[in-house]
């Protein structure tokens, strides 16, 4: 007689997990837009580096494009993503007088201007990050040129040469390993003991809060699965954090479709986690995929109780064209 009992499964579930608060407000932004003007609406970028997210609202009538020339249609809102832009953006969003909504996260908003106000006062800035990574673009473009210099590993911190005889900061993106940033700063502190240090790290709250939650976790796992696309720099971070805390294999996957079920008799106790740019159902749609095969025992363990939210952002144009409202439905 065929054996139908399902093998048991501890699934240790990380909390806080999932969407941060400037996530939110960005797909929100969106959404908001799209129920406000209708379809189209334009988003200059991946609102947030999530596949399910993009492909959720490019089905309700999001058009994403990579730069403002793609827009062919100059009367719809446009919405810059949560990672960022060059203020050669917004310029050019005022210039074509575009209604444009910028979803710049308010974290990396702060960078910025603690870039913007460094560079005026003369400083060069050392910003620590992943080259070509939106956020790096972003930041990179608020002052000019040769003012901010990029630092993306230990052994740049130990070659990088600026100018002499001038003052110097630094800066993160917000999405870095915590403990790979300290790493970095601590060269350039030895070296450059007057660099300038930000009043608070720039890592945000919700990247933090999320490594952490892993590394608490991952010594009692056998399998470490982090929710999130392959693009998104914190859920890569995430698996990095895993296998470095002691769980022996961690993975980042799409979502439950790329489970390979059941698992492996040699994983017992399941990690599980979703980057601060994927989405809570993420999480449910894996559980249930996870009990078709498995007899699960869940268990939660929350690190830390998020309550930050962060209002919507204010649409900024120089246009009398602004979007009329969706037509009332008949």
């Amino acid at each position: 007689m065929k054996n139908t009992t399902k093998p048991p499964l501890k699934v240790l579930l990380a909390a806080p997990r999932g969407f941060c608060a400037g996530v939110e407000r960005a797909v929100q932004a969106v959404e908001e837009a799209l129920n406000q003007f209708g379809a189209p609406v334009f988003v200059r970028h991946e609102i947030v580096h999530n596949r399910k997210v993009v492909e959720e609202l490019s089905a309700r009538g999001a058009i994403f494009v990579e730069e403002l020339n793609q827009i062919n249609d100059s009367s719809r809102p446009v919405i810059t993503s949560a990672h960022g832009i060059p203020q050669a953006v917004k310029d050019e969003a005022q210039k074509r007088k575009l209604l444009h909504l910028d979803a710049t996260c308010p974290l990396v908003e702060k960078v910025h201007a603690r870039v913007r106000h460094a560079t005026a006062q003369g400083y060069i800035v050392l910003l620590i990050g992943h080259p070509n990574h939106p956020e790096i673009i972003g930041t990179l473009g608020q002052a000019p040129k040769n003012s901010v210099l990029l630092v993306s590993t230990q052994q740049d911190a130990k070659t990088i040469t600026p100018p002499t005889n001038t003052k110097l900061a630094w800066a993160s993106q917000t999405t870095l390993s915590v403990s790979d940033t300290a790493e970095i700063v601590k060269i350039l502190q030895q070296r450059f003991p007057t660099i300038v240090s930000p009043k608070k790290d720039d890592i945000c709250y919700a990247t933090s809060n999320r490594q952490t939650a892993v590394a608490e976790l991952a010594p009692h796992c056998d399998l470490f699965l982090v929710l999130g696309s392959q693009n998104s720099s914190n859920s890569r971070r995430l698996v990095e954090v895993a296998l470095a805390s002691g769980s022996p294999k961690a993975q980042l996957i799409d979502g439950p479709n790329n489970l390979t079920l059941p698992l492996p008799t040699s994983v017992q106790c399941l990690g599980l986690t979703a980057g601060a740019s994927a989405p809570e159902s993420l999480i449910t749609e894996t559980l249930s995929q996870l009990a078709t095969h498995h007899t699960l025992e869940v268990q939660e363990q929350n690190h830390e109780k998020e309550t930050i939210r962060f209002k919507p952002p204010k649409p900024a144009t120089t246009s009398a064209n602004t979007p009329k409202n969706k037509p009332t439905e008949q």
